[in-house]
């Protein structure tokens, strides 16, 4: 059976150099300016008052029993629950207890808000800025070049995403084009930027990304405009409708089994 032939294509050896090498030297470089420049752009988080850290990690001690229940006994979580039911139907654990049944505030008009989201703009013109100013110097100038040949096959539908600008039809799936080289450092460079820059970096472009989706992580478990009041009520419920099974009910009988299995 005759055997598949192998498309080559004659590139000049230069190409490697003067296209691969530099895209991949700009990116690093774009990557460690920009995590430098979101460190200088990020304003200092200001400090939460007790009666609000105190709101917030009593929703999260309520989570934290949610998940955990199995590994306290019977009465303990029922001690727990209870306790926790009744303070959150109260209001005992918001920081403004005289603001129940009233509207949540406008978040335009709370100054932790805005903040929030000027910090947000922020790393969004770090990240959109010089990605544009790099994808116009890579479509003036490496727009259309095959620059390397992948060692291992693909399938065809990575064609679209490893030859973009180049409008072929039967060229080789393992051909790269230089912009679909540029998109693979764009989303594949996480792990220089670690080595580089530590694990808690802002250079990712996915990373930031993921900012972008969920910028209140790990600062308060309350997004502008959310009522703590009614975040508390439903965590109440689900506390009401858990139930609970100790992870060491019948751990004798299960030892017993255990050992004469392995007898």
């Amino acid at each position: 059976m005759a055997q598949p032939m192998e498309q080559s294509i004659h590139r000049d050896p230069a190409l490697f150099y003067w296209i691969l090498f530099p895209i991949s030297i700009v990116m690093i470089l774009t990557g460690v300016l920009r995590h430098y420049a979101t460190v200088l752009l990020a304003s200092t988080p200001k400090k939460l008052d007790l009666p609000a850290i105190r709101e917030q990690r009593s929703l999260l001690r309520g989570i934290n029993l949610r998940n955990n229940a199995h590994s306290i006994s019977p009465s303990a979580f029922a001690a727990r629950k209870n306790y926790m039911i009744t303070a959150y139907k109260e209001g005992s654990f918001l920081k403004d207890p005289g603001s129940r049944g009233k509207a949540a505030p406008n978040p335009m008009t709370d100054p932790a808000a805005m903040e929030g989201m000027m910090g947000m703009m922020k790393g969004n013109m770090a990240m959109m800025v010089p990605q544009t100013l790099i994808m116009s110097w890579i479509n003036a100038f490496f727009a259309g070049f095959v620059i390397m040949k992948l060692p291992f096959p693909l399938t065809l539908r990575f064609k679209s995403m490893l030859q973009s600008g180049v409008m072929t039809r039967d060229l080789d799936v393992r051909w790269v084009s230089s912009l679909s080289w540029y998109f693979l450092n764009l989303f594949g460079l996480q792990s220089v930027f670690i080595f580089i820059l530590g694990n808690e970096n802002a250079a990712s472009q996915m990373a930031q990304q993921m900012s972008q989706m969920n910028p209140g992580a790990g600062a308060t478990m309350f997004q502008p405009g959310q009522d703590p009041d009614k975040i508390f009520q439903s965590e109440a419920e689900n506390l009401e409708v858990l139930e609970h099974e100790y992870i060491l009910n019948g751990v004798e009988e299960r030892l017993l089994e255990y050992l004469a299995r392995q007898a």
